[in-house]
Parts: structure tokens; C-alpha cells; sequence
């Protein structure tokens, strides 16, 4: 049957069980959006801010596994996708982003609205692509869903000219694709895989660091199996977090910069390292040449590029980290450590992070922890970038799959709230939570309206303490307390939350902290709270920029107290 091109993208999508698109319309997809109507199954997602649309597929993507797909138009609404997909790329999301373009005659030409899109996201993309003609479409929407889900999983873009769009053409949707030249590696070599179960049978100070490939493999049962069996501790990085229940014995939490003092001197002090779907990133590694000096390095990722790029490693494994972990745990002998689990244990008492500060405001970390007893855990934790998303990864306890959602790689302030707003549109019958600062809610506040609109509950936790609040802790420690440019004044959210349409409190004291939450919990739609907290409260531990893993700063314990409830992280039962 002959479809116009935009009929064609739309089925197509249909056929690839897409059933939300979150998008901004403009001049050059008005056909696009013209066909959607016919289309039932595809439901619409009208963002305030194409950056959203980015970051809200992005959100629904990890929450639920399958592609997130948006849409914008040529020129700006193309080029304001852009940091969205940088996010997603760097944190190895699966999406498509599907961009209108100029007529095919007017390409190259300066255009109005025109840009190379195709150009700019080249570097930040795992693909992309330039339609030239409506025949092709049905192709280039079946080779982007697979690359965007297969092997080490990643944005493509696919940049369709208007008059393309509104082309007839015949309508065949490929039943496979035809990519020669990709195909990842998803078995790990059987010789490196022995090597690395001989070397961790050996091992007597061995720990695991799981990263978001485990996550994205879903490799939780073999993971699991692999650390109980050889009773070998597991730290995570960030978006490795929920890939291994913190609640259990042998976790020891999230390493780097901001890394559980217990975790980063266990990977400082290990004699094996079994690192699974990871990318050594600075801010896990901290100084590359003083990282696990003592360690011999087992690396398993999906991604030849990650392996030998940033650490050495004396075996690398390429392949799909469950499909490695069931090869490899059939060679591993039954252990128990003792020794090494009773060092972690010392080092967990005596470097505990779960204190907070005694003071006459309201503590950021207090409201992360009474916001994970009041939920019991039983919550999706969606986090904007700084201290906020540190004080989220470390006082919240995380014991589900995909339970924190966070902008890692790029570290992209602006990602919170529409990227909370995916997930719950993703996952609608499960608790999502967008833990945002004041200064990077403000980046992308206009999605209140999305959330309004579709009714998507999200429940939001601004940590407000008037600064930008990581920059203004560097200035602190790094540069004698000069705090330039970021102080930040007003606004007031919860009016604007009433502007938008949505309930808020705003809360000062500790006393007000639970009751606030069980409202907002009680509360069928969106609700914001205003947690105005101490405006000097640093993240701690803290590992100095040029300093190994293991030389971290801690809190002045003559500031802290013990908290006054039963939460606690670590490894303390071990």
C-alpha cells in the first residue's frame, strides 16, 4: 500500500511497539504530526521544551527497558534535543529521536530553521541519519530501533526532510535488518573467561564493581550468584546503583568522589577487581595512576572501546555481561573471605556515613532518609545533578533494578524532572520521586505543566539551599570559600507549582519533614515540596580532585550525631 512518508514513520513505529512519543511540534513536522491522529496506538507526550522531550525519553527508557522515541522539529527544535542526547549517550540509553528537516531542495542553502543535525549529533549518537526519499523510511526506522537496543545500547537520530514527509511511497516493513558491519560481541571468550575464574579462586582480598551494564543486561540473579558464591563484596558506581540490593550483606555501596568510605578502601586495598559493564570513569576511579595499585583487573563490558581506555586490565572479556557471569560462575569455588570481610566490617564502623549534622536548619540528608522510610524503598528515585544527586545515591537505600534514574556521564543539570515525568508515564503504578536543587529544577521547570497535563503523579523534592550548591562547596574547600556566581535568590515554588496547577509546601523544620511527605504520597497527581535546608551543607566523603580513591575527606566528627531512627547504610551486618 502507498503511504506519505509521515504515515510511514508512524506505522513504522507501530510495528516497533512504541506506544508513547514525547515531542514539541514545529513547522517542518506539522505532516508528521498531521498523521498522528490516525494512529491510535501512539500516544503524544506535548513537552514544554524539546530538551525535555529528550530527557523524558530518556527517563522513560530506563525505567521501563524499551526505546524511548521523541520528536522535534528542524533548527532550534533540533538543536535544543541535543544535550538530551548527549545524556543518553553517555549513560548508554536507548533512544530514537526522530527530527524534521528542511526540504530536501533548500538543504545546504541557510535555510529558515535550517541546521545540520546530522552533523552535530555525529560525535554524540551511536547513528544517525539523513532521509532522502520516503521509500527509505521503513528501513532507517527498523536499523535504529535495533542499534539503539543491541549490544551497548545508545541514542540514533533520524533527521527526515518535510517534503519527505508528505512523499507517497510503498509501505514494506523490513521483517529483519541487514548491518554487515555490526555485530556485537555477546559470548565471552572461553579461555579469558577461565583466566579470570582461576585468578578470582585465587584471589584473598577480591571485590566486584558493578556498573550500569549489569543493570542493562539485566545480569541481577548472576551477579548475585557470583558474589555470594565466592562471598566477594560489591560496590557500585552510580548508575550501577540498584543493580545489587544495598540491604545485602556483602554490599558495600557506591564508590568515587563521593563513594562510601568503606567502598573506596576496599577497592583501594583489593588484590582482585571484577569490574562488570563499567567504563572506569574519573569520578569512580579518581586518580587513574593511584586506582586499586594493588589490584589485578578483570574487566567484562559489551563495548571493546571502554576496555584498556582509561585503566589497565590484565583480562579483559568482551561480551553481554549475563551471558560472561553464567560461563564464569560455573568455574568459581565456594569461598568465604573471612579475614577481608571482617577488615570491611572495621572499616564500615569506623568511617560510617549514615550521620548527619547536628545544626539549627533543616538537613539535606534528613529528608533523603525519611523519604526512603516513609516509601520503604518502594520508590523510583529520579535526581537532578549535584549535591542533591549525591546525597540521593547515598541516603536512600536502593534494593530494586532501575530504582535511580540519574544523569551520570554528562552530569546534565535539567535532566530531574522530565526525566521523572518518563519514568512515571513509563511505569505509572509504581512511586517516582524527582529529587531536584533549586538551581537545576529551574533549568527545565516548565515540565510542571507536562506533568499537570498528564496527570503523570510525580512527586518532587527540591533540596533548596540557595546556591548551586556543588560548585559553591568546591569554592569552599578548593577556593578559600570565594563563592562567585553562585548564590542563587528565590523563587518561590510553591507559588509557582499553584501557577502550573499543582499543590506545594515548603518545609523548614525537621518536624515538618515525614508529614510532608505522607502528603504528598496521599495526593493522586504531581506534588512539590520546597525543602529549604541548610545552605552550607557539604556531600561527604569527598575524594579531592588529583588525589587517589582512597584519600577522602570526611565530616568533622565533632559536627555529628548519630541519627535518631534505625536507617543506616553499609555493611555493618556483614
Amino acid at each position: 500500500m502507498k503511504l506519505s512518508g509521515a504515515q510511514i514513520v508512524c506505522e513504522s513505529l507501530v510495528r516497533e511497539g512504541v506506544q508513547i512519543i514525547f515531542g514539541f511540534p514545529g513547522g517542518a513536522v506539522i505532516p508528521l504530526y498531521d498523521s498522528l491522529p490516525q494512529y491510535p496506538q501512539l500516544r503524544h507526550v506535548l513537552v514544554r521544551h524539546e530538551q525535555g522531550a529528550a530527557h523524558a525519553a530518556d527517563g522513560y527508557a530506563r525505567a521501563t527497558g524499551k526505546v524511548g522515541v521523541c520528536f522535534a522539529t528542524s533548527g532550534p527544535g533540533a538543536a535544543n534535543l541535543v544535550t538530551g542526547i548527549a545524556t543518553a549517550y553517555l549513560d548508554s540509553s536507548p533512544m530514537v529521536a526522530i527530527t524534521g528537516q528542511v526540504a530536501r531542495a533548500f538543504i545546504g542553502k541557510d535555510a529558515f530553521q535550517e541546521i545540520d543535525i546530522t552533523g552535530i549529533t555525529h560525535p554524540i549518537t551511536k547513528h544517525n541519519y539523513l532521509a532522502s526519499s520516503a521509500e527509505e523510511l521503513a528501513t532507517l526506522i527498523k536499523e535504529a530501533f535495533y542499534l539503539a537496543r543491541t549490544g551497548r545500547p545508545g541514542p540514533v537520530l533520524i533527521d527526515i526532510p518535510r517534503d519527505v514527509f508528505i512523499e507517497q511511497a510503498e509501505f514494506h516493513y523490513p521483517d529483519k535488518v541487514n548491518l554487515p558491519g555490526y555485530k556485537p560481541t555477546l559470548h565471552g571468550h572461553p579461555a579469558q573467561i577461565k583466566k579470570a575464574a582461576q585468578l578470582i579462586n585465587k584471589a584473598s582480598q577480591p571485590v566486584i564493581i558493578a556498573g550500569r551494564g549489569v543493570t542493562i543486561s539485566t545480569a541481577y540473579a548472576e551477579l548475585k550468584e557470583l558474589a555470594e558464591k565466592a562471598q566477594i563484596p560489591v560496590v557500585t558506581t552510580l548508575l550501577g546503583i540498584g543493580s545489587f540490593p544495598e540491604s545485602h550483606v556483602l554490599s558495600l555501596g557506591m564508590l568515587g568522589m563521593h563513594g562510601t568510605a568503606c567502598a573506596n578502601m576496599a577497592v583501594d586495598s583489593a588484590d582482585v577487581i571484577i569490574s562488570i559493564g563499567m567504563r572506569f570513569d574519573d569520578r569512580a576511579t579518581a586518580r587513574v595512576d593511584g586506582f586499586a595499585p594493588k589490584a589485578r583487573i578483570i574487566h567484562i563490558d559489551i563495548d571493546p572501546a571502554e576496555i584498556g581506555k582509561n585503566v589497565r586490565v590484565d583480562i579483559p572479556i568482551v561480551g553481554d555481561a549475563t551471558n560472561v557471569l553464567r560461563a564464569l560462575n560455573k568455574l568459581i569455588v565456594s569461598q568465604s573471605h573471612v579475614d577481608w570481610i571482617r577488615q570491611l566490617n572495621e572499616w564500615h564502623r569506623e568511617h560510617s556515613t549514615t550521620r548527619v549534622k547536628e545544626g539549627e536548619g533543616l538537613p539535606p540528608q534528613y529528608v533523603i532518609a525519611k523519604i526512603y522510610q516513609v516509601t520503604g524503598g518502594n520508590a523510583t528515585i529520579v535526581t537532578g545533578v549535584g549535591q542533591n544527586q549525591m546525597w540521593a545515591a547515598q541516603y536512600f537505600r536502593y534494593n530494586k533494578p532501575d530504582s535511580l534514574i540519574s544523569s551520570g556521564g554528562l552530569g546534565t543539570m535539567g535532566f530531574g524532572l522530565p526525566a521523572a515525568i518518563g519514568a512515571k508515564i513509563g511505569c505509572p503504578e509504581g512511586i517516582t520521586w524527582c529529587v531536584d536543587g533549586d538551581g537545576g529544577f529551574q533549568m527545565t521547570i516548565q515540565e510542571l505543566a507536562t506533568a499537570v497535563q498528564e496527570r503523570a503523579a510525580v512527586k518532587i523534592a527540591i533540596i533548596n539551599n540557595s546556591f548551586l550548591g556543588m560548585v559553591r562547596q568546591w569554592q569552599e574547600f578548593f577556593y578559600q570559600s570565594r563563592y562567585v556566581a553562585t548564590f542563587l535568590s528565590g523563587p518561590d515554588f510553591v507559588k509557582i507549582a499553584e501557577a502550573y496547577g499543582l499543590p506545594g509546601l515548603r518545609v523548614k523544620d525537621k518536624s515538618e519533614v515525614v508529614p510532608a511527605i505522607e502528603q504528598a504520597m496521599e495526593h493522586e497527581g504531581p506534588f512539590l515540596i520546597d525543602f529549604v535546608v541548610e545552605p552550607e551543607a557539604n556531600v561527604y566523603p569527598m575524594v579531592p580532585p588529583g588525589a587517589a580513591l582512597g584519600k577522602f575527606i570526611e565530616e568533622p566528627r565533632k559536627e555529628m550525631v548519630a541519627p535518631t531512627d534505625s536507617f543506616h547504610l553499609g555493611v555493618s551486618n556483614i
